[in-house]
């Protein structure tokens, strides 16, 4: 793989006038972290930094990249992505132990992996799921609308299935009042062979995470995603894993090959959902993804964010295989469409890959001219 030369970090923001709210936050305002890699030949990669939170993480992700990430990258030479990816994450391990800003820069080293893999999918002339997979790929992958909010989530279900979804994820961790009628009316109002599955984003203690459970078991439930905080002890996982009907999800705030396979091996998350943006880029999440299935779990990406990170996910699903799902956020996000130019149309709830080189999209610059806050370039000695 030949070095790479040059790198280019831009920050954009804007406000599609519409809120994503979580149990612990939420925000109107979107920010993307996107990477542009060159290397020795001209040869080109992009790729996504997840930062959706704090209100400044793209900020800061941004000068991590300009004065840490982004320089040690450029100071080796690295035979693949993945030998670049391993490198980088020793590097930079006792740096981010000092400063305590392990996930930040997780996410950096994730965005240039995925830039990397990019790169080099373009290079061979190849789509990315069809570079890792090794033949061609399945054509397309099916979605799942995420990240429905708790006001008017029922009637936001119905356009959602006119839209041509047929699963659907909704918000909850805002209390029994707002939590069990959400559930019960769109539960009811599910068709044949639809999916519905609640994140509580860690909303809960295992005192409230048993009672939501007893109480939202009736509603036959595809999965509960992330019912107790990521690093609440095994034995409680394991209750609420018992008690509840639907089987667990999580892997969105789990940071390494360790913490992953431990959750594997242990077997209270049916559903395995790395962010390739945020922690691992293609390297991780395929690895990951792969170890998965083999131990009869389903691999099903977290994504909700811009159009790089989208595609990086169905590519590696497609890669992978399974019967997972794409994470397709539901609200209005114009960076999906501007980061990942031009993004495929859903046909009958699946996201089509494009067959273009590498991840077959890339930004549109012009379009996003108005969005830029701010630009940095590095180049190699």
């Amino acid at each position: 793989m030949p070095a790479v030369k040059r790198l280019e970090a831009f920050l954009f923001r804007l406000d599609p006038g519409a809120s994503v709210r979580m149990a612990f936050g939420g925000f109107s305002e979107r920010k993307a972290v996107v990477l542009r890699l060159e290397d020795a030949e001209g040869a080109v990669g992009w790729g996504e930094v997840w930062c959706n939170f704090p209100r400044y993480g793209a900020e800061n992700k941004l000068r991590l990249i300009e004065t840490l990430v982004g320089p040690a990258l450029l100071a080796g030479a690295d035979a693949s992505p993945a030998a670049a990816f391993h490198r980088l994450s020793a590097a930079l391990h006792p740096m981010a132990l000092q400063t305590g800003e392990i996930g930040p820069v997780a996410a950096c080293i994730a965005g240039i992996d995925l830039a990397l893999w990019d790169l080099a999918a373009r290079r061979a002339g190849k789509p990315l799921a069809d570079f890792l997979f090794g033949a061609d790929a399945p054509a397309s992958v099916p979605a799942y609308a995420s990240g429905l909010n708790p006001d008017g989530a029922p009637e936001r279900v119905a356009a959602l299935r006119e839209a041509g979804f047929s699963a659907f994820k909704l918000k909850v961790g805002f209390g029994a009042d707002v939590d069990r009628p959400n559930v019960a009316a769109i539960a009811a109002a599910l068709r044949a062979g639809e999916r519905f599955m609640i994140d509580a984003n860690q909303s809960w203690t295992l005192d409230q995470a048993r009672v939501a459970v007893d109480a939202f078991n009736p509603a036959s439930l595809a999965w509960i995603e992330e019912p107790l905080a990521v690093d609440r002890p095994t034995s409680e996982w394991a209750e609420v894993a018992a008690l509840s009907a639907a089987p667990l999800a999580g892997g969105e705030n789990l940071y390494g090959f360790a913490a992953f396979d431990r959750a594997i091996r242990l077997g209270h998350l049916r559903f395995i959902q790395p962010d390739v943006c945020k922690w691992g880029g293609i390297t991780g999440n395929f690895a990951v993804a792969r170890r998965a299935l083999a131990e009869g779990r389903t691999y099903c990406p977290h994504w909700l964010a811009g159009g790089l990170g989208l595609l990086a996910s169905a590519h590696v699903l497609a890669a992978v295989g399974g019967p997972g799902m794409l994470e397709y956020d539901s609200n209005p996000n114009p960076f999906r469409a501007l980061l990942g130019s031009p993004l495929p149309d859903l046909i009958d709830g699946a996201l089509p890959l494009p067959d273009g080189p590498g991840l077959g999209v890339e930004p549109d610059m012009a379009a996003l001219a108005s969005s830029l806050v701010e630009r940095v370039e590095l180049t190699a000695a």
